[in-house]
């Protein structure tokens, strides 16, 4: 399954994609810290991000889970990744949204088309209700993208996620199946 915009493909990663996993992954390293939960070093070698592929794959497999790599469609070039995790079914048929892209990307929009992307597979394809996304306030560039996507700010939690070893407070948005509309590339 690919997923298309103007700019850019999603699609599920291969283990033939490791290598631009880990070269992804090295050359943001430093980048990302602030905005992550700390990686093992053996995050970043290729057994690592081979490995990070098949649970990516694993949980595509259960439902519990979609992983898309963000490939540039004028190269080919992975330049990030956009997953759809904690799902659960039943009553709430919900997930939560995470991405990053490569630093010399940001600012093109690409992000806001993967996440567009996403949004329209979670409601069509996935068949769920209601997709989250928690951001520190500090992430101006992320809250923008969900922003202008059409996500809703539903409220502020205190000490939400660990990231780089620090309990970080968090600005939470959603979008729903009823405030959602399909956009057109």
């Amino acid at each position: 399954m690919i997923l298309s915009s103007k700019h850019i493909d999603l699609r599920q990663l291969e283990l033939n994609d490791a290598v631009s996993l880990l070269d992804l992954r090295q050359r943001n390293r430093e980048f990302l810290v602030p905005w992550e939960p700390v990686q093992p070093e053996s995050h970043f070698t290729l057994i690592g991000q081979q490995e990070a592929i098949e649970k990516l794959r694993s949980n595509w497999e259960s439902g519990t889970g979609y992983g898309f790599g963000i490939f540039l469609r004028s190269t080919g070039l992975l330049v990030g990744r956009i997953t759809l995790s904690n799902v659960v079914r039943g009553a709430w048929e919900s997930c939560t949204l995470g991405y990053f892209l490569d630093q010399g990307m940001n600012g093109r929009g690409y992000m806001t088309e993967a996440v567009r992307l996403t949004a329209a597979f979670a409601f069509q394809d996935a068949n769920l209700h209601r997709v989250q996304a928690a951001v520190m306030p500090k992430n101006a560039g992320s809250i923008r993208v969900l922003e202008n996507v059409g996500f809703r700010y539903e409220g502020f939690a205190e000490y939400y996620l660990r990231i780089n070893d620090v309990w970080e407070h968090h600005n939470l948005y959603s979008m729903t199946r009823e405030n959602w509309s399909e956009v057109t590339y």
